[in-house]
């Protein structure tokens, strides 16, 4: 085989193995009684402790659908992409036990034109990193591929002890419904980012690396604008809604739509009264209602369980209950002066 040349060294340097190696310097993570073997060998291996079983989800981000690089910074895209998966984890009340990332990007945004710490896949592994370790999560694999677009796809597994993970399927007449944190604000700050890429990209230089044209987000926009750059899993309420709900689900796609898949997986309706509805500031009601993005935790409780004001630092509020359902009668209904209206799904949903 003739030797390499300088310029196919190099080439090397930059493509897949070094990103891997870069990849695997940053996520390594000591071995536990469940993670026996992580990053290294063609499969992980987990093993769940005595009484426990595994939950197992997968999340697609695709550029252009779930993020955009002229709005959202490459750590928030990280961010967000592990966000997402921790959420279903949380709905369940699992404790995340290891994540595993297949991610495709473009050529300009895997190979770093200086230094790695400043590269835009750098960036984005600062930011799921980030989270990983706050959540205690560990990256236990993945792959890497060049893609026309940008995507990542997460799968997360977490341990639940044996028959206490909460469904969808297990919401009953007369329970009462219930909100973990705020709506609406993953919503609202879709067309203050639209606004922001729109000012930012007036004035910038055109010839700036792809992927890295991302506004700046104002201080003062901050609040509103994190629901959306930097979802939080509410991983250490759904481990203590085990003992309390008793039907639950993450929040991604808009209160309207997730509280009718409750609805329809236990077989029952549901009120909401929106007086009660927690919206965020800057948000409305119909972001409350419809608004997707917020990641909080939908879930229901018999009425004489003992459901806290706060777990963990977040507000738990009641904004509805649960009734019978009856053929030929909207599954949600929304109280108001006039009377109960329904409140048709009018959240995300893929291909509609």
């Amino acid at each position: 085989m003739p030797p390499r040349s300088a310029d196919s060294a190099k080439k090397t340097s930059r493509g897949e193995l070094a990103l891997i190696r870069h990849i695997r310097s940053r996520a390594a993570n000591p071995l536990s009684a469940r993670l026996r073997l992580a990053i290294g060998d063609d499969c992980a291996l987990l093993r769940p402790r005595s009484g426990e079983e595994f939950a197992v989800t997968t999340d697609l981000c695709v550029c252009g659908r779930h993020f955009r690089l002229d709005w959202h910074p490459p750590e928030s895209i990280g961010h967000r992409a592990l966000a997402r998966g921790l959420s279903d984890l949380a709905s369940m009340g699992a404790l995340p036990v290891a994540a595993f990332l297949s991610l495709g990007l473009p050529r300009e945004l895997a190979n770093p034109q200086g230094r790695w710490s400043t590269s835009w896949v750098a960036r984005f592994f600062d930011g799921l990193l980030a989270l990983a370790a706050a959540c205690k999560t560990p990256l236990a694999g993945g792959d890497v591929s060049e893609t026309p677009v940008p995507l990542a796809d997460i799968v997360l597994v977490g341990a639940i002890p044996t028959g206490q993970a909460l469904l969808r399927s297990t919401a009953r007449p007369g329970h009462l419904l219930y909100v973990t944190g705020t709506l609406g604000g993953g919503a609202a700050s879709l067309p203050v980012l639209d606004r922001l890429a729109r000012q930012n990209m007036a004035r910038s230089d055109k010839s700036r690396s792809a992927g890295l044209n991302h506004p700046r987000i104002p201080r003062d926009l901050e609040p509103l604008l994190a629901r959306n750059l930097y979802p939080q899993p509410r991983i250490a309420q759904g481990i203590r809604l085990r003992n309390i709900a008793s039907a639950a689900m993450d929040m991604s796609d808009g209160l309207s739509s997730d509280l009718n898949r409750i609805c329809e997986e236990s077989h029952v309706a549901a009120e909401i009264d929106p007086s009660l509805l927690p919206i965020h500031p800057g948000a409305s009601l119909e972001y409350a209602l419809h608004g997707g993005d917020d990641y909080e935790l939908l879930f229901t409780a018999a009425p004489d369980s003992h459901v806290p004001k706060r777990i963990a630092g977040v507000p738990i509020t009641r904004i509805g209950r649960i009734l019978k359902a009856h053929p030929n009668h909207p599954a949600v209904t929304l109280l108001t002066s006039k009377g109960s209206k329904p409140l048709k799904p009018q959240g995300w949903e893929h291909f509609s």
